[in-house]
């Protein structure tokens, strides 16, 4: 069993309890970038460190695979691109999509390995047809499915959720029983390979063709302001724009071949729906429209709405009008607990 191990309590108790189940356990810590100033989430020092101490107390093997070129050209490349294009990237959906169940799938291939494990909060089950299915973790606080929509029968054939039937309180709990040094560890928020959080100054300077000077207008195109890049701005964005009308203002718009932002009220944001491209399918792909829930956002709500199927991509009908729905984020289907699919917002309708 070849287990992903972050450095965080979450993957180091997965691979704690396979271990203790009886499976033969390499701890494998993916080394993803090799840059100043990034230590913390599961990158960098600290990280190898945990993940490393917590295979020597459990008394499992341990390496460190360095996919550092994969994720750049992977990963990191879209994050560029997509910032470029005007749109707000999620990389973690790329990281899980390209190195965790890609890159990662094909290490386990060449060291021999039938399967691999994380430390994702989701359940697997398999279906009365024979098809694998992907439900929502039982920590719905902690829920991260909406980070694995592109995962398909090949890789959850092959994939193992140890925590995904219990609560993170549960697995802080094992991690102590285990005498676990990561067993308070606090939770990343961070983006891993952006030191610091600072997402504007890690752009400008690993893609400093994104600084250009450019104006902030308000919708009918009146000049408030300059900027120096639509890189550090994104759709429902209040805080932080450079200008002041006395109103309470959010980006509405952005214009990256006219290197424009532009800022208005709330109300502006309001969208009927989207276009999803990038889509994929658990299971067998749905032949006709159907009523469902959809998540635009990691830590959004569940939005009740109509999902019309398209090749390769989707149409979707919200029930009530959704605010901010932003291009480059993701979109992923569900019917109740389980999740169905999902793909990346193109579009705002």
């Amino acid at each position: 069993m070849l287990v992903a191990m972050s450095g965080g309590v979450d993957s180091s108790v997965a691979a704690c309890l396979l271990h203790e189940a009886g499976y033969r356990v390499l701890g494998s810590h993916m080394k993803l970038v090799h840059l100043d100033g990034v230590d913390h989430g599961c990158c960098g020092p600290r990280a190898e460190a945990d993940a490393a101490e917590v295979a020597a107390i459990a008394g499992f093997d341990f390496e460190i695979a360095d996919l550092s070129a994969t994720f750049a050209e992977t990963v990191l490349a879209d994050f560029f691109d997509e910032h470029r294009a005007g749109r707000t990237p999620n990389p973690c959906v790329r990281c899980n999509e390209r190195i965790k169940f890609g890159a990662f799938l094909d290490r386990a291939d060449a060291l021999g390995f039938d399967y691999v494990a994380t430390g994702h909060y989701v359940r697997k089950a398999r279906a009365e047809d024979g098809t694998w299915r992907l439900h929502r973790g039982t920590d719905r606080g902690k829920d991260q499915s909406y980070v694995l929509h592109m995962l398909g029968q090949s890789q959850l054939a092959r994939s193992l959720f140890p925590v995904g039937e219990q609560t993170k309180a549960e697995t802080r709990a094992h991690a102590a029983r285990f005498g676990l040094p990561v067993a308070g560890k606090p939770d990343s928020q961070e983006v891993c390979f952006v030191p610091g959080a600072d997402h504007g100054a890690f752009l400008a300077e690993h893609a400093p063709d994104l600084v250009r000077q450019g104006a902030i207008t308000d919708p009918s195109g009146g000049t408030l302001g300059e900027h120096d890049g639509t890189f550090r701005f994104t759709l429902g964005q209040r805080r932080g724009l450079g200008v002041s009308t006395g109103e309470r203002n959010y980006v509405v718009g952005l214009d990256p071949v006219a290197n424009r932002v532009v800022v208005g009220p709330q109300e502006l944001l309001s969208r009927r729906g989207l276009t999803a491209e990038r889509v994929s399918w658990v299971a067998r792909p749905p032949e006709s429209p159907f009523e469902g829930e959809v998540r635009i956002r990691y830590r959004g709500e569940d939005v009740p709405a109509v999902i019309e199927p398209a090749e390769g991509g989707a149409r979707v009908e919200f029930r009530t009008p959704q605010h901010a729905v932003t291009p480059g984020q993701s979109v992923a289907f569900y019917a109740g607990d389980e999740l169905l699919g999902g793909g990346t917002i193109a579009s705002a309708v």
